[in-house]
């Protein structure tokens, strides 16, 4: 881009000097306008090009400080997503068997199972289909089957009969103070 500019100024100036020639010379009047307006292009131009290249620069400065922000952002909530997993990785463990046997006692085939899981993490049935490799219908009826095993009315329920306890305020004597439905 900046040697756009250049060439435009060059040009400038090489028709500029010609004219100062040519007009030494005794040159017509409408070859001196001629030259004349080959300078003024070739200055106005080189002025837009310099222009850009500066609008250019100025938003790649941007784009590199938006960038060092979000790579900062991006480094605390790994950092963060780390503390909070090496808090939680006992009870996650814990949390990961007691939910696996209670899918056992459910006796929900294995891609039941897998079907559970994957509604518990939150996909839905379109999700749950590419990520099996089975068609949304098949996936829909597998979470039916995995709702009526269980003997809950959906998605919703599935997630609350394993996250209800967890996330109810404890009452002081140690139990939840939400009522289970």
């Amino acid at each position: 881009m900046a040697g756009v500019a250049l060439a435009f100024v060059a040009v400038a100036v090489l028709a500029a000097l010609d004219l100062g020639a040519d007009l030494g010379e005794g040159t017509s009047v409408g070859h001196a306008l001629a030259e004349g307006g080959v300078v003024v292009v070739g200055l106005v131009g080189a002025w837009l090009v310099t222009r850009q290249l500066r609008r250019m620069v100025r938003d790649a400065q941007a784009l590199r400080a938006e960038a060092a922000v979000m790579a900062a952002d991006l480094h605390r909530s790994q950092a963060e997503a780390m503390r909070w997993r090496g808090e939680v990785a006992d009870l996650l463990g814990g949390l990961s068997q007691a939910i696996d046997r209670q899918l056992e006692r459910w006796a929900l085939s294995p891609a039941e199972k897998e079907v559970a899981l994957l509604l518990l993490k939150g996909l839905s049935h379109k999700e749950l289909a590419d990520v099996r490799g089975v068609t949304e219908a098949t996936a829909r009826q597998q979470a039916r089957a995995v709702y009526k095993k269980a003997g809950l009315t959906g998605r919703n329920d599935l997630a609350a009969f394993f996250l209800e306890d967890l996330l109810a305020p404890a009452s002081p004597g140690g139990a939840s103070v939400i009522p289970k439905a």
